[in-house]
C-alpha cells in the first residue's frame, strides 16, 4: 500500500534489467495471465522496437520501489501498446495516464503516428483511460484471452496529437 501520497514523489523513466523483479511483480498483481519475466527481458534486449517504462516512488525515508510498468512495440509508424500495469493501491492517482501520454510522445518522437491495443472487454477502468486519450473501440478480438476465454476490445487512436499527450502528461 502507498504510504501517504501527499509526500510521495514519482519518477517516471525508461525500464532497466534490475526493475525486472518489480515488474515481473506489478504485472503479476495486476493480470490472471501476468507476462513471465522473460518476457519482459526479451522487450528490454529489443530496445530499438520496444518503449519500456516505470513508475518509480521515491518518498522520503523509504526505498525506492517501482509502482506502474509499460511495454510498447514499434512497428512502422504505429504504436501497440503491449502491456500497462499499475501496482495495486496505488491506481485511481492519474500514475497509468501519465506514463501511458509520456511513453506515446517518446513513441511519436520515434516515428509513430497512431496506437492500437486490445483490453479485457470487462476492464471498463481501462477502457475510460484510453477513451481520454480519444481511443475508439473498432473491433473485437474473440476468445483473446486463453485463461478466461474472454474477448479483448481492440482499441485505435488514429492520430497521436502531441498537444493532447502533453496535456494528459501534466495531469490534464
Amino acid at each position: 500500500m502507498p504510504e501517504n501520497n501527499q509526500q510521495a514523489q514519482f519518477i517516471l523513466r525508461p525500464m532497466t534489467l534490475a526493475d525486472l523483479d518489480q515488474v515481473e511483480a506489478i504485472d503479476r498483481a495486476s493480470f490472471p495471465s501476468p507476462w513471465p519475466k522473460d518476457a519482459f527481458l526479451y522487450e528490454l534486449k529489443r530496445r530499438r522496437n520496444s518503449v519500456c517504462w516505470v513508475v518509480e516512488q521515491a518518498a522520503s525515508g523509504r526505498q525506492r520501489q517501482l509502482v506502474a510498468s509499460i511495454v510498447i512495440w514499434l512497428v512502422v509508424n504505429e504504436a501497440h501498446i503491449g502491456t500497462l500495469a499499475v501496482k495495486p493501491g496505488y491506481r485511481g492517482q492519474k500514475i497509468a495516464q501519465k506514463l501511458l501520454a509520456l511513453t506515446l510522445l517518446e513513441c511519436h518522437q520515434r516515428g509513430a503516428r497512431q496506437a492500437l491495443l486490445e483490453v479485457r472487454q470487462s476492464n471498463q477502468a481501462a477502457q475510460n483511460l484510453y477513451r481520454k486519450f480519444g481511443f475508439e473501440a473498432v473491433g473485437l478480438r474473440q476468445d483473446y484471452y486463453k485463461d478466461t476465454h474472454e474477448d479483448a476490445v481492440l482499441m485505435t487512436l488514429e492520430v497521436l496529437n502531441q498537444e493532447n499527450l502533453a496535456q494528459l502528461a501534466q495531469g490534464g
